[in-house]
């Protein structure tokens, strides 16, 4: 029956030992009955907990088993820790979902606060002001003294705090939650009344991308308009992104219709409403400790995430910082709970750790493929050179240091449609046409953006560099040393890259591949790079130049 829900204040007071008075496992265990006890110990024998609990997450939304997850985890929470100083380390897990439009990101919201009526606070971002999230300071009718009005935060204390359109809020009412998401307190001074209030609560936010819809060729920083400090605060990011799919479709498709339809059997999660209150209730009654082995493999996902992070000229969704290392062991330390574990073992830090990799690596970018066979697939330039197209119609025609050679063409002049002059001027440029190959079967090759971008910017860079040094040498001559030719190019690139290579000639081959294949790709997709001169010449012959309005290392 409708048991679990008399009153669910008391599902969140339970286990916080930030509460002024925490309850341990055995006094919740207490006010179960004989059956609710029963029904817990079999739940957590079930196979597969984690999982199933995920799945009655917002039993009406389709798929989503990341962000239920997350959820999931969010509800349960990390311990809260006293030092000895008495400094306080939240244990509040908070939540962002970033993505397209119609990808059920309120639902979830909805779902969370229907979940939880008497300890969640739904907030939408345009309506929210500092105060009205925080605390206001109102004078009062009848004595005319001033007093202390609570907000959305200090509401939702020991709870679950919902802001949607999380991206439209101002940006001054943005810092006022600040405080809350990480010290948890909220400190007034107005008016007369200075005071340091609670606010323990979790936030779970939804936010639209800039341009409405979610741009995979840029960071989660340029996609979202959120600052820095906002987006090291919440512990997941969630990136929902909606494409397309057959298979998929048709399942979302099915499942929104048989929802429609009332079909009671699409909408049979495996744990009720009642069962998961009592035992999330239950689990957020028990501590556990910290092993000295996933200590160790706390530390290693640590320095993994870091590295990711710095790798190459990646610049990732935003920097890892100590926090997120503070998001593992509290993701870790819900699993533990989430399991009715007293220690948190190495597994559930690995599946912390692929949680907030999750929210990373959705954003980075794609690895570049080359179709081997001459015939060249076009596909979408990458992220960086991408930006650099947009971009290179805004550069003076002096920005880009011009070769000697009368072949080039004057660059395109500087206008809004900068991007569509210069495709236009490049296709007069004679570009090499790939000889036809006879039609075998395409091999692909993939490498990382970060391996293309290295390769391709310490190209453009030494060209252009052998230009600017033409430039002072004018005179009879310099433009056959101006500008190399592609075997020429091949050959510096593999020189600077011998300590690499080593001895083997298999991968002296490879390396010779491809860089072949981003030189082809430089010219004809991301026409960063011109060819000079004739372009019927054999492939090794033809002298590259860099395009005057590319800016290199940009």
């Amino acid at each position: 029956g409708g048991g679990g829900h008399r009153g669910d204040g008391w599902l969140f007071n339970a286990g916080n030992e930030a509460s002024d008075n925490p309850k341990t496992a055995q006094e919740v265990a207490m006010e179960f009955s004989d059956a609710e006890k029963d029904e817990i110990r079999k739940m957590k024998d079930t196979p597969q907990l984690y999982e199933k609990l995920a799945e009655s997450i917002a039993p009406t939304t389709f798929g989503h088993s990341q962000v239920k997850r997350g959820i999931l985890l969010m509800l349960i929470s990390g311990v809260h820790k006293t030092t000895s100083e008495g400094i306080r380390l939240r244990g509040d897990i908070n939540v962002c979902i970033v993505g397209d439009p119609s990808t059920a990101k309120s639902q979830f919201l909805k779902f969370v606060q229907a979940f939880l009526p008497d300890r969640c606070v739904y907030t939408s971002g345009k309506a929210a002001s500092a105060a009205g999230l925080t605390a206001a300071v109102i004078r009062d009718q009848d004595t005319g003294e001033f007093c202390i009005e609570a907000g959305a935060l200090m509401l939702a204390d020991n709870g679950i705090c919902c802001i949607d359109e999380f991206d439209k809020m101002d940006q001054h009412d943005q810092v006022a939650i600040h405080e809350a998401m990480e010290q948890q307190t909220i400190s007034i001074t107005k008016a007369g009344i200075t005071a340091t209030l609670n606010a323990r609560a979790s936030i779970l936010a939804a936010a639209n991308p800039i341009h409405g819809r979610y741009d995979r060729s840029k960071t989660l920083r340029a996609n979202v308009q959120l600052s820095a400090p906002i987006l090291s605060r919440f512990d997941l990011f969630f990136v929902v992104l909606d494409e397309c799919d057959d298979v998929a479709d048709y399942n979302v498709a099915k499942h929104i219709i048989d929802v429609h339809r009332c079909d009671e059997a699409v909408v049979d999660p495996p744990f009720t409403q009642d069962q998961m209150l009592r035992y999330i209730r239950f689990a957020r009654t028990l501590n556990p400790k910290i092993t000295e082995e996933s200590r160790r493999v706390l530390v290693d996902c640590y320095r993994r995430l870091r590295q990711g992070d710095t790798m190459g000229r990646s610049r990732t969704a935003y920097r890892i910082t100590v926090r997120q290392l503070e998001s593992l062991i509290r993701l870790s330390e819900a699993l533990a709970r989430l399991h009715c574990d007293d220690v948190v073992k190495p597994g559930y830090v690995r599946e912390a750790f692929r949680l907030l990799r999750k929210s990373i690596v959705h954003v980075e970018t794609e690895d570049v493929t080359f179709d081997e066979g001459d015939e060249f697939d076009e596909e979408e330039p990458p992220q960086e050179d991408r930006g650099l197209e947009e971009n290179q119609g805004d550069v003076d025609e002096s920005g880009g240091p011009q070769g000697t050679s009368n072949d080039v063409p004057p660059p395109p002049v500087a206008e809004a449609s900068g991007e569509d002059n210069m495709d236009e001027t490049k296709e007069d440029e004679g570009e090499p046409k790939p000889p036809k190959a006879k039609k075998a079967k395409k091999k692909k090759t993939q490498i990382s953006f970060e391996q293309y971008e290295s390769i391709s910017n310490a190209l453009s860079t030494y060209l252009r560099s052998r230009e600017s040094e033409a430039e002072q040498v004018e005179g009879e001559g310099a433009e056959e040393t101006t500008y190399l030719t592609w075997g020429q190019a091949v050959d510096w690139y593999l020189e600077q890259s011998e300590s690499a290579i080593g001895d083997s000639v298999d991968e002296l081959n490879r390396m010779r591949k491809l860089t072949n294949l981003v030189l082809r790709r430089l010219v004809k997709v991301d026409h960063v790079l011109v060819v000079i001169g004739e372009s019927d010449i054999p492939e090794s012959d033809r002298k590259l130049a860099v395009h005057p309005n590319y800016v290199a290392g940009s």
